[in-house]
């Protein structure tokens, strides 16, 4: 299914044959392209080195050149169908999937569609002024390539809006643009959108730690019974994957100039020396991935057990799983605080699926954790990083109203606050993290704080001019 890059917005849907949708969605396109320039990146570019989606096979997807920023080919881009696909779970278990929305089943579909549209401009926003202190022009143009494909990711969540929504899913698409990642009269609508980017450890924490709990609801959107939301998100998981690489290799990077210049200085102290201690480290992975459990919603939830009966929103990879399918006889434990202390319980298994996609994601994030470990191993350093205690820090869900700490005890208020500083970042440790963030963009220099890519995009080297300025 090649992509039609003729048209005004590139698509392999057929806009030319639904010319009133084509002419909704080229109305809202200059809005996009305004927004694009006020809440975009800040940094002037003449061209980057970017990948555009020409396909959506398996194979050969993707071309890359330089491309000025402002003329990149944002499109409507949906996965090949499938004519026998069947709904893969709930009540409809086997019934042929839906091409149209049903009428039942329109607010709620909606809603979802509206809440990950709006997760897709806002770290955008978030990340706006990150280039201006980018270590590397391999790094800006990573930045870059995240941030245009947030921005096509948009475009997809716009395109079911206006395609099958009506009046009220243009005006929910036009709402996608008035609000603002932290703005106080219009934010955005889940709270870890609203925090700030404000330095590049937070960006590689960001694009591994939330990122992968886009991957996560990506994941059961993909499944849905709604068959151009389940291609839209096939689709966009192609391009996630790339976000959350940028991710991990981002920290590995960190921790690997950490470790060389512990052993170069012989201490752990190597603030002075001009990189990021392990222990500040710690605290910005405690932080992120605290702030991003909070992401998957209350560990029970009457709305996601109603989503997945009614073939809305599946399981991670609900056709892998070795049940029926409908739950309605399952059960599942969730963790939760009982009498003071941390216990477990059994609660039917349709109201747990928030904590099932959530210990999914769990699993997936200790892969990161192994492999800076391992970085730290290799470099001689016997400090290893954790994932903290599922319960730490937490403002939405069973934990949200009890202090645990990383290493999952129940504490008191005032033991909380005694230690906090020890847990998570402090002011002077973003202060010191911030120091560091001075731009480099001279081909194959770095900055002093990270360790250079073992490769670069594309095959190309490290070395190559990955963006050009005017």
């Amino acid at each position: 299914m090649p992509i039609d890059y003729s048209e005004k917005i590139p698509n392999n849907v057929d806009l030319a044959g639904d010319r009133k949708l084509q002419r909704a969605l080229e109305s809202w396109q200059p809005n996009f392209l305004n927004w694009w320039k006020t809440m975009g990146p800040a940094v002037p570019t003449e061209d980057v080195y970017l990948r555009t989606a020409v396909a959506v096979g398996r194979e050969g997807w993707a071309h890359f050149d330089h491309v000025a920023m402002e003329e990149y080919r944002w499109g409507v881009f949906l996965a090949e169908r499938n004519a026998d696909r069947r709904i893969a779970f709930g009540e409809q278990k086997g019934e042929p999937v839906w091409q149209q929305v049903p009428g039942e089943y329109r607010a709620d579909l909606q809603r979802l569609i509206v809440i990950q549209g709006d997760t897709e401009p806002a770290s955008v926003e978030q990340q706006r002024r990150l280039g201006e202190t980018a270590p590397s022009l391999y790094d800006l143009r990573n930045l870059f390539q995240v941030n245009v494909e947030e921005g096509r990711h948009l475009w997809a969540m716009v395109y079911l809006l206006h395609a099958f929504f009506g009046r009220n899913g243009r005006e929910e698409a036009e709402a996608l643009l008035q609000r603002n990642s932290g703005d106080l009269d219009s934010p955005r609508i889940l709270g870890a959108f609203n925090e700030e980017t404000p330095d590049w450890l937070s960006f590689y924490m960001f694009t591994y730690f939330t990122d992968r709990d886009g991957k996560y609801q990506l994941g059961t959107l993909k499944e849905s019974a709604f068959d151009p939301l389940s291609r839209t998100c096939e689709f966009m998981l192609k391009e996630e994957a790339h976000h959350m690489f940028v991710g991990t290799t981002g920290v590995d990077r960190v921790v690997a100039r950490s470790a060389e210049l512990m052993r170069e200085h012989d201490t752990e102290d190597i603030a002075p020396h001009g990189g990021i201690p392990l222990d500040v480290i710690q605290k910005y992975i405690n932080f992120h991935y605290s702030v991003s459990l909070d992401l998957f919603g209350s560990e029970q939830s009457t709305n996601a057990a109603n989503y997945f009966t009614a073939g809305l929103k599946g399981r991670w990879q609900e056709e892998r799983r070795k049940d029926d399918h409908v739950l309605t006889e399952d059960s599942a434990h969730i963790q939760l605080v009982r009498d003071g202390e941390l216990t477990s319980d059994e609660v039917p298994a349709l109201l747990a699926l928030n904590n099932d996609l959530r210990t999914e994601y769990i699993s997936d994030c200790q892969s990161g954790l192994k492999r800076w470990n391992r970085v730290l191993e290799q470099g001689g350093v016997d400090q290893r990083l954790t994932l903290p205690h599922v319960g730490f820090n937490r403002d939405v869900g069973l934990f949200s109203e009890h202090h645990i700490t990383p290493k999952g005890d129940l504490v008191g208020a005032d033991a909380w606050e005694a230690n906090r500083d020890r847990w998570l970042p402090t002011e002077a440790d973003k202060t010191h993290v911030r120091s560091l963030m001075r731009p480099v963009y001279e081909p194959g220099k770095i900055a002093g704080w990270i360790a250079p890519p073992s490769h670069g995009i594309n095959d190309k080297p490290f070395e190559y001019e990955y963006v050009h300025f005017p």
